[in-house]
């Protein structure tokens, strides 16, 4: 899809349907396909992944009981080929789909299903536990698999086809060498080799930081348009390339054939090469900055920003549509909703969210007794031209209300550390759904037990209440209000700056078929050929 094309893609919720236009005799079987990412993974184990270059990775190794429909607005049978929830909401059965083997050829059974879920629902492992909080117990009749509730959930189909439900073999898992499930997990990561997962790749190489190597499932349970088992390729290897250009530079040389996270600055150059399908992949992406609320920083100075006010103020002193145009080239929209994007369900349109307006920022900093000269901190990735245009932005439009802006760039990793610690003013962030429902990204933004509301450290009693109480809330309507009444408490205390939604800019060979990012992130290579 040419970035012309956005429009036509943006109608098409996810692209899936792109699949079906390799014929059988069109499809390429084999090789290797090199992909160029802006970060790399730390641990692709469905219940540990929390950050995207994690979870996205999930899914080519990992396979799930449910799954999104084609257009995006269903779910229907992966692992499960059916399933059915009790007229009371409190029981879900489904029934696993017979010859479903994991990659090392041992069967997938109803032991690893209440083995992986009873995984995913322990908080005191991963950080998505409390998604699956109203489950009280999994079980197993043979391939007819039992979920009973303690309260009903109106997400939790949702969450049956999201990376942390993913299904792990349990045989395998236990083998592996550690005291304690973590242990497990990383020691299987950095090892890698078949037999823990479904999916269509498993991990054959890794090398943190640097690269990973994902090989061709000889057992995945999908068909290809020619009949054979998926996936296509024998091989995918991801280098690890944090610099835009230079991601850029090896793809328009040949020496990948895809390259992620382009720069809206190069999308019409590179749009305009024939050797290259630029593609601008919908999305429910939103990009905005988690401002630390907490009253002191961490080296015990006061902190600036735990004043409402003052990060009210810097909200109206954003230029949002000027952002869009400088980062985006356009290719983009302000954020309407506080903690969610536009497309995400329930969200509410509260545009001009924090719209443009200098005077009214900067009559809130002098309400607040700002300083003239205050420096804030804004923490961002080094070598992303996104967020060295971000800073130069930020920095003159945050000039008039007295605030000295200082950049500091750090990798990924070292940005995630600071964002759990709460060491930082203020730090460029982003975030894709994984459900089509609200209560992750909700969950994850805003209610402080989940991850200190995205590190921020925001607190609010009603906030967590209502989210509590929307988690069993079976009535579409009063669910909608929970929802709408969360928006307004968190868009009022503005504990994030709130910049813009975006599509995926992904740069794709011409030599490649197949390829898809859908609006949740998650990067498909099932059904991805490449000719040589």
């Amino acid at each position: 899809m040419k970035a012309a094309a956005l429009a036509v893609g943006l109608a098409l919720s996810t692209a899936l349907g792109a699949f079906t236009i390799q014929s059988a005799d069109a499809v390429e079987r084999g090789g290797t396909l090199n992909f160029a990412r802006y970060d790399g993974s730390k641990l692709v184990d469905p219940i540990y992944a929390d950050r995207n270059p994690d979870i996205w990775m999930v899914g080519s190794l990992f396979s799930t009981l449910l799954e999104p429909s084609a257009d995006g607005k269903d779910l229907v049978g992966s692992l499960a080929e059916s399933y059915e929830v009790s007229a009371d909401g409190k029981t879900v059965t489904l029934k696993l789909r017979d010859g479903v083997k994991f990659s090392d050829g041992s069967p997938l059974t109803g032991e690893d299903v209440v083995f992986s879920l009873d995984r995913a629902r322990n908080p005191d492992l991963g950080p998505w536990a409390g998604l699956l909080s109203a489950i009280a117990s999994v079980e197993a009749d043979g391939a007819n698999i039992t979920l009973t509730l303690s309260t009903p959930d109106p997400a939790l189909l949702s969450m049956l086809a999201t990376f942390n439900t993913a299904i792990v073999s349990k045989k395998a898992f236990e083998a592996a060498p550690g005291a304690n499930d973590q242990e497990k997990a990383a020691a299987l990561f950095a090892k890698g080799g078949p037999g823990l997962g479904s999916g269509p790749f498993f991990l054959s190489g890794f090398e943190q930081g640097t690269s990973m190597t994902f090989s061709a499932n000889p057992h995945y349970w999908k068909d290809g348009e020619d009949g054979k088992p998926l996936p296509y390729l024998e091989r995918i290897e991801f280098q690890i390339i944090p610099d835009d250009a230079t991601r850029v530079l090896k793809l328009t040389a040949g020496e990948v054939d895809i390259a992620e996270f382009i720069p809206f600055s190069r999308v019409a150059e590179l749009d305009a090469d024939p050797a290259i399908d630029m593609n601008l992949f919908p999305s429910t992406r939103i990009i905005y900055s988690p401002i630390n609320t907490r009253e002191t920083r961490t080296d015990g100075s006061p902190n600036p920003l735990a004043d409402k006010r003052v990060r009210q103020a810097i909200n109206y002193a954003t230029n949002k549509d000027a952002l869009i145009g400088l980062v985006l080239q356009g290719a983009g929209k302000p954020m309407s909703s506080p903690v969610m994007s536009s497309a995400t369900r329930l969200a509410t349109d509260m545009s001009p969210l924090y719209g443009y307006d200098l005077d009214k920022a900067k009559a809130l900093v002098a309400e607040a007794g700002l300083e003239p000269g205050t420096e804030i901190t804004l923490t961002t990735l080094a070598g992303s031209a996104d967020d060295a245009t971000i800073f130069a932005a930020l920095q003159q439009m945050w000039a008039p209300l007295g605030i000295s802006l200082v950049a500091e760039q750090v990798d990924g990793a070292t940005r995630g550390s600071k964002n759990r610690s709460g060491e930082f003013d203020i730090h460029t962030y982003g975030w894709v759904d994984d459900v089509n429902d609200p209560s992750q990204v909700t969950g994850w933004l805003g209610y402080y037990p989940t991850r200190k509301a995205v590190g921020t450290g925001w607190n609010n009693a009603e906030f967590n209440t209502l989210y509590e109480a929307s988690s069993s809330e079976m009535d579409p309507e009063k669910r909608a209000d929970q929802y709408r009444r969360m928006q307004e408490i968190y868009a009022e205390a503005a504990p994030l700056l709130f910049m813009y939604e975006t599509p995926f800019a992904v740069a794709v060979s011409a030599k490649v078929d197949g390829y898809l990012q859908t609006p949740l992130g998650n990067n498909v290579f099932e059904r991805a050929s490449v000719s040589r």
